[in-house]
Formats: structure tokens, sequence, C-alpha cells
């Protein structure tokens, strides 16, 4: 069902309107590799999907190596290649059979992420297994070089962990069986004896274990064969469990599945897998080559998980628009195919769905990191929901060429779409031999699905590594980074084009934490700090309980409207409207224009500092955003502190902070005062339902 309704957006000025539209992933999510047993975690913002891999050539279960994708936009998925594996090029555990890399998860804990997966062991016997790496991409290490858990039984999979409020780590597991320990602190040992659970309704195996307020929830796949997905509740993380129902029933072609169950961006979302990709390719012969999908939900009244349909291809609904003007990895991939017309409706019309496109490889460019690899004539890449402001006009591609190469056409909304520039790629001597080719854009400005489309000569055409454009984004002309590299590689992030590098190199201002309380805005070139959303000609924007919001001329600096602070947060300003202190700050009656410095004279107590351009009460902890435990936000539309405030606001179309929203919603006296002018726009937004 569609509906349509109106939006009344109040602007300034200097924004960009642009048309709302609601981009959808299309499942399968990973197109690239045969992937399943999808274990989501979130970590500082970006959510990262590790996967086990099915090899091309597998009938039955072939699994060697375990992957990692990550995304902000839940439809564009960057690829990252391998963490860990059970054989070369990849050998986590040389003591193992060197098979059998089953379903893995990964959780984070004191600068930490330890990867916990089940593997044969060198009798044969399955057992779970822990590695540990200092950043989510890896390397994964093996820390013990033994099992962690091994009780001689082919019950020993599927492990799933999960740390509680007050510390203690659980690691639960099992088929048929549900088993659980209690971890140590250090996460690579337990303590105690191992407990097998009461047998739970339908449950066969791959558990998902995790905590969502006062609920415990254990997600399973149910009732083989085929597989659904079910779920059990307890009031505490040992039990007792009782079932709840089906999340989603499994369907006749799909003999298996494994949950992954995740909140991301105030959605709540479940992940599993299907095998329709590996029978379109075979004709609807089955084998075990599966691929991860994902779905939406919302929890009903009493915390239970609704039953969903199977696995749509629409998918889900895009968070924001992707920044083309940070350097983005090839590799991130709405979905791509070898050629002709993805024009199915049904997951079950297979000729018509995918058709075989493009790899991924490890790649040996400065940085490190995958590439995209064979590309033949028809191919092409599709990213979701690009933002392009107020217009591109140059284009710079990192490629590489053994042969004679090719050309990227760049085209909007489709394959055949508008053609807005075309970049030739010659020979650069070496499919690893790599350079940066550079073309002319023109007509691509606004909100647009982009398309890479390969063409040239017969065989593989050439390698690509990245892109970035070039041109005006003009005001908030785009969210996030451009996928997961430092200048082509894959581990930074904070950097240009990093992974949460939106304060780099053209950065818009990308997100202060949304209800954190210790988010800090940090500077660089081109991003927050200069020209961007937070200093010199910015817009009002608040940052965490110890945050310090800083600038030169700025809206929120020197010359600011509305800086204002809690107790540990000075709102400075020399000649600023309303630059507010905190509670010991000193202040005149009327810090604003042509006041002093500091305010006023020393001694002066201001318990709740007043006086911000909308009245706005300086809370002792202040936070803007969902979810925050906080105060609501003081210095913008009258915020007064408070516990649990919120204000993160999502609206179809362009993406903007939440700080960014109320300022061209509700902050029109503001607007006046910094002289711009606010124009009203009607928008049809049309939802799917």
């Amino acid at each position: 069902m569609r509906k349509r309704f109106l939006v009344v957006l109040s602007l300034s000025a200097m924004s960009i309107i642009s048309w709302a539209r609601v981009c959808f992933a299309d499942n399968p999510i990973i197109q690239t590799n045969f992937t399943a047993d999808p274990a989501p975690m979130v970590y500082n913002d970006t959510l990262y999907l590790y996967t086990s891999h099915d090899e091309d050539t597998a009938v039955n279960f072939v699994m060697y190596n375990w992957m990692l994708y990550t995304t902000t936009d839940m439809v564009n998925w960057t690829d990252h290649g391998m963490v860990g594996g059970v054989r070369a090029p990849y050998n986590t555990f040389p003591w193992a059979a060197g098979n059998n890399a089953w379903a893995p998860q990964a959780v984070a804990r004191n600068g930490k992420f330890y990867l916990y997966v089940p593997i044969a062991g060198a009798g044969g016997g399955m057992t779970i297994a822990v590695a540990v790496a200092d950043t989510p991409y890896g390397p994964f290490k093996d820390p013990l070089g033994k099992a962690l858990v091994s009780s001689g039984t082919s019950d020993d999979i599927d492990p799933t962990v999960f740390i509680d409020n007050d510390g203690q780590a659980y690691l639960y597991w099992g088929n048929p069986h549900v088993y659980y320990v209690k971890l140590n602190a250090d996460m690579i040992s337990y303590s105690g004896s191992v407990v097998k659970l009461a047998d739970i309704s339908t449950y066969q195996e791959g558990p998902w274990f995790y905590r969502r307020g006062n609920n415990y929830y254990l997600a399973f796949a149910s009732t083989c064969c085929p597989e659904g997905i079910g779920h059990a509740m307890s009031s505490g993380p040992t039990g007792p469990w009782t079932f709840k129902g089906s999340v989603m029933d499994g369907i006749s072609n799909s003999s298996g599945n494994h949950p992954g169950i995740v909140d991301y961006k105030g959605n709540s979302y479940v992940f599993g897998f299907n095998y329709f990709l590996s029978q379109n390719l075979t004709n609807g012969t089955h084998s075990e080559r599966r691929s991860v999908n994902v779905a939406q939900f919302t929890y009903n009244a009493d915390g239970t998980i609704p039953k969903l349909p199977w696995w749509d291809i629409a998918g889900v609904a895009q968070i924001g628009h992707l920044n083309p003007y940070v350097q983005t990895e090839a590799e991130t991939i709405a979905y791509e195919s070898a050629g002709g017309t993805r024009t199915c409706t049904s997951l079950k019309d297979y000729n018509n769905c995918w058709k075989t496109g493009v790899r991924t490889e490890v790649c040996s460019d400065t940085g490190g990191g995958m590439d995209v690899t064979s590309v033949q004539n028809g191919s092409f890449i599709k990213v979701k929901g690009v933002d392009f402001g107020l217009g591109a006009t140059s284009l710079d591609v990192r490629v590489a060429s053994a042969g004679s190469g090719g050309n990227i056409e760049v085209r909007l909304e489709s394959q055949t779409g508008t053609l807005v520039g075309t970049c030739a790629v010659s020979g650069t001597g070496g499919a690893q031999t790599w350079t940066t080719k550079s073309c002319a854009i023109s007509g691509a400005s606004g909100v647009h699905d982009l398309f890479f489309v390969f063409t040239g000569g017969s065989g593989s055409l050439f390698n690509f590594n990245w892109w970035m454009f070039h041109g005006d984004p003009g005001v908030d002309a785009g969210v996030g980074t451009g996928g997961s590299t430092s200048t082509g590689g894959r581990s930074s992030t904070a950097a240009t084009g990093g992974a949460n590098g939106g304060n780099g190199t053209g950065g818009r201002s990308t997100v202060v934490s949304s209800g954190g309380a210790t988010s800090v805005v940090s500077s660089a070139v081109g991003g927050s700090n200069t020209g961007g959303a937070l200093a010199t000609g910015g817009r009002p924007s608040t940052g965490g309980a110890t945050s310090v919001v800083v600038g030169a001329g700025g809206i929120n600096g020197t010359g600011g409207i509305n800086a204002t602070g809690g107790a540990t947060l000075l709102g400075t300003g020399s000649g600023g409207i309303n630059a507010t202190g905190g509670t010991s700050s000193a202040a005149t009656s009327n810090p604003g224009m042509g006041g002093s410095p500091t305010g006023g004279a020393a001694g002066t107590t201001v318990a709740a500092a007043t006086g911000g351009i909308l009245n706005a009460t300086g809370g002792s902890t202040a936070t803007l955003g969902s979810g925050g435990n906080q105060a609501t936000d003081a210095g913008i539309a009258n915020g007064t502190s408070g516990n649990s405030g919120s204000c993160g606001c999502t609206l179809p179309g362009r993406t903007r902070t939440a700080q960014g929203w109320i300022w061209s919603l509700t902050s029109l006296l503001a607007v006046r005062l910094a002289r711009r002018r606010s124009t009203s726009k009607r928008t049809w937004v049309t939802l799917r339902h």
C-alpha cells in the first residue's frame, strides 16, 4: 500500500531543497559472495555484519573463512573481505582441522573485539573457538591455541555472546540443544560448568542472545527442515525461557536459517539468509550456497517480535543519503549485475532477478582493503540514495588494467538512465598497477541512485578501487564518509573518507552522537569546524555532557547565536548574540552584542543560565538526539533540562542532523537574526506500507 501526505518544510535560503525519496535495499544485501549466518554488531555509529562464507563451488557445506561488511545507511554495504579463516590465505586457528568455518559472532569490550566461531577440531568434532583483534576489521588472532569450549559432541556450534548491564558475559550455543557458560571478564575463558537448558519449543540451532530493556531474548533457527526463525523470552539472562512464537516461517526451498537481531539508528532489524541467488544461477537446483537478507520490524507492545513475511526483495528503507564528495570504496554496493535488466518483482522470478556480476578481491593499492574485479562489458554497480547537492562537476576513479581497459559510464536512476559523464580507463600495465583517472560530470544534482556501468571489449576490462566526486555540495550536501577506508585503506574511522570520518575533508557535520553523554565534535579541514555545520557560517548544534562546541565566527562560536552549555560546557563568544555560560560561569544581564568575552564581571553566579536566543535553559548535561538518557536540548527551541528528553527527528528526503531540522522547522527567529531568509516548500512524500 502507498500513502501520500503533505509535508511543509521551512528551510533557510542556503539549504538545498530536494524531492523526498525513500530508497530501499535489495535483498539479498550481499551479492558479490555467498554469505550466511549473519551476525550484526553496532559500534561507533556503524553496523558491522560478520558472516560465514559458502564457496562458489559448494554443493554441501564448504566454508573456510569469515567475512565482514559494513553500512551506515542499511542499503549500501562495503565489503571488507576475510577477517579470519581455517586455511590459507587466512588461517586463524592452525591447530584445527582446516574446515567447517561456521556461524560467527563478534562483540566489543574494553577496546578489543572478540570473534567467536565454531570450527572442526583436530579430532574432527566441532568446537567453539575465540579470536581477538584491536579493531573490528581484524586481523583476528587466536589467544588460546586451543578451543574455548569442546564437549566432544556435535552440539558445539553456533555461538552467541552477550554482555549484560552488570558486566557479566554469557556464551550460548548448540544444536539441537541449548547450552551456556558464564564468560570471565577476559572474554577468552569461563567459570563454572556448562549448563544445558530445558528444551525450547521449535528450537533447532543458531541461537541469537540479547537484551532489550528488561526483556532477554533468544532467537533461533526453528523446526528443521525447512527452518524458520523463532524466539523465546525471559526475565533473566539464564532463563527460564518461554517460547513466544515464530518470527518468520520457513519456506520449502530454503532449508536453513540463522537469525541476527539488532537495533540501529532507532530501528529494529532481523537478519537471516535464503538460497535464491544460488538457485537463480543454477536454474533452481539446491546447494548450500546462501545469501544474507534483512527485514525491519517493530516490537509488539508486550515486547514480543511479530511474525514477518519471508524476505522481501525490496529490503529495508535507507537511513539518510550517501555523500559522494568523500572517497568511497568501489566495493560499497547496493547491488551489482553482469548486464541485462533487473525486472523481477518476486524472489521466485529467478531468471530476471540476478545475473552473475562483479566480484571483490584483496587490493594491493596503498591502504590495502578490497577492490572490485571481474568487471566486464555491460556489468554495473548500483549505489543508492546519493546526494549530489548543488551539483557534481568531476569524478576521480582509482583503476588498474592489465589489458586495454574500457569505460565507466556514470548514470542516474538505472543502468540505462541519464548519462552524466564517462571516464575512460586505459591500460595501466597490470591488474594491480593503480592510477587515478578523472572525467567531467554534468547534470548530477540532488538525490539519485548512482550507476557505474562498465563498457569495453571482451574479458576482464579493469579493476576498480575507489571513487570520489568533486563539485558544489552546498549546505547539508550529504551525510556519511565514503565507506570504509582512509585514503584507500580500510581500518581508519575518522580520516579522509574514513568509516566514521564525517569530520574529514569535505565532511558535513556527520553526526553528533545521538543521545551520547560524551559526544565530541572534532574539527578538520573542510569538515565540521571549517565551513561545516558547527563553525564558520554553520548552524546550531549541541554536543554531549563534556563536549565543547567551538568555532571562529560561526553560529555556535565567537559571534555565534546559540552558544549554550551545561555544567561543564562553556558557550564562548566575544560579541556573540547570546553566548551563555553554565552553572559556575559569570554573566552580566546582557552577555550578547558587544558583551565582554567572559560574559561579565567575575564572581557572579548563574545557577541555571538563561538568555539564549529562544529562552533556552542550560541543562547540566544537555544532549540532543533520540535515546539519550540526559537532558533535552539546551539552547534550541526553549529546551529545558530533563532526564530522558529526545529530539531525534527522521523525515524522508534530505538527511540532516537533528539540530539542523530543529533549526529549519522551529528557529525562525534565530534565522532572521542570522540574516537568513526562509522559504516554505510543499513536498509530497510517498511512503511504502
